[in-house]
């Protein structure tokens, strides 16, 4: 297997992502606005001060998000928002982020999180290179922030959760947003199977999943051609898919009950629709969006076993944390 970037350098799909999240937090329009207010910050200095300019901004993110990618930024990142505060507000022991990337919610829910463990887990240069910028613009890492690096296609991750105090069969939120998809079809698998057992009763699941329909370049959805063109040379390929009437039966595979589940239509619905009901936004179809909760015992067997994994590897994302 070749080399990957994400093993030599900081994901640049992330980075792209921070500056989704960073230009969106400017929006004047309310469907296009949203609250990532730290993501700014970690911009470089020219660029943060380039996208306070109105014309400069819409060009950019035009330029780099292809069809419909900035509208599915804000609308993943307002659904994962809401899980994570919903998490907060019940008192969730314990949120892992998988594939954190440059994620600012630790920071910007930081009140509502102090009786919450918060584990970031990514590949160690992402981290460098997030937490440098931290330390550039005087951003404190609140005391129950807890960095793991790992990388999920070659590390003992369960080894490094424990050794960093992450603890088994306690209600905890997971959150793997723009991760499955850059993940080895097996890794996919470890990393749920690891979640199963980790995940108390009560425990919530949400990721994020490319149609796979898209690895194998059908191009029958919204912006698929443009995103597939646009980041082929980026070197994080997508290589994992799902289809959205799989996803029940996958993820009871696991132990857990899909409790809500959203594509570009009921995102564009939820996010890009504005008050007099008309449309704002339309959002790239090649990606979906599922909660899922944990309904029975940890180590208790899956009732059915999971839909096939594919094993084409196929280039192309963009959306990486």
């Amino acid at each position: 297997m070749p080399e990957r970037r994400i093993g030599r350098k900081a994901s640049r799909t992330a980075a792209m992502t921070c500056l989704s999240r960073a230009a969106s937090s400017l929006e004047r329009n309310p469907c296009y606005r949203s609250g990532d207010h730290v993501a700014e910050r970690l911009l470089p200095g020219p660029i943060r001060a380039l996208i306070h300019v109105p014309l400069f901004r819409r060009f950019l993110v035009r330029q780099l998000a292809p069809a419909g990618v900035y509208e599915y930024v804000i609308a993943r990142t307002k659904y994962v928002d809401a899980v994570f505060k919903s998490a907060l507000a019940e008192g969730f022991e314990q949120v892992l982020l998988f594939g954190a990337g440059y994620d600012t919610r630790a920071l910007r829910f930081r009140a509502e999180a102090q009786r919450t463990r918060v584990f970031e887990l990514d590949a160690q240069r992402t981290q460098e290179a997030k937490l440098g910028q931290f330390k550039r613009r005087n951003l404190e890492v609140p005391p129950n922030v807890v960095f793991v690096p790992a990388d999920l296609d070659e590390d003992p991750v369960s080894d490094r959760l424990d050794q960093a105090g992450f603890r088994r069969g306690r209600k905890s939120l997971f959150i793997l947003e723009g991760l499955v998809m850059y993940l080895e079809p097996e890794s996919v698998r470890r990393t749920l199977q690891l979640v199963g057992r980790y995940a108390g009763e009560g425990s919530r699941l949400v990721f994020d999943y490319v149609r796979s329909s898209v690895l194998r370049r059908e191009n029958t959805l919204y912006g698929e051609a443009q995103l597939v063109r646009s980041v082929s040379r980026a070197g994080e390929r997508w290589r994992f898919g799902l289809e959205p009437g799989d996803v029940a039966p996958f993820v009871a595979s696991f132990g857990f009950t899909a409790t809500d589940h959203r594509c570009a239509r009921e995102l564009e619905a939820s996010y890009f629709t504005d008050a007099d009901g008309r449309p704002a936004g339309r959002v790239n179809g090649t990606h979906c969006i599922v909660t899922a909760a944990r309904r029975c015992a940890p180590g208790t067997p899956p009732a059915i076993a999971p839909p096939a994994l594919p094993s084409r590897h196929v280039h192309g994302g963009s959306n990486r944390r």
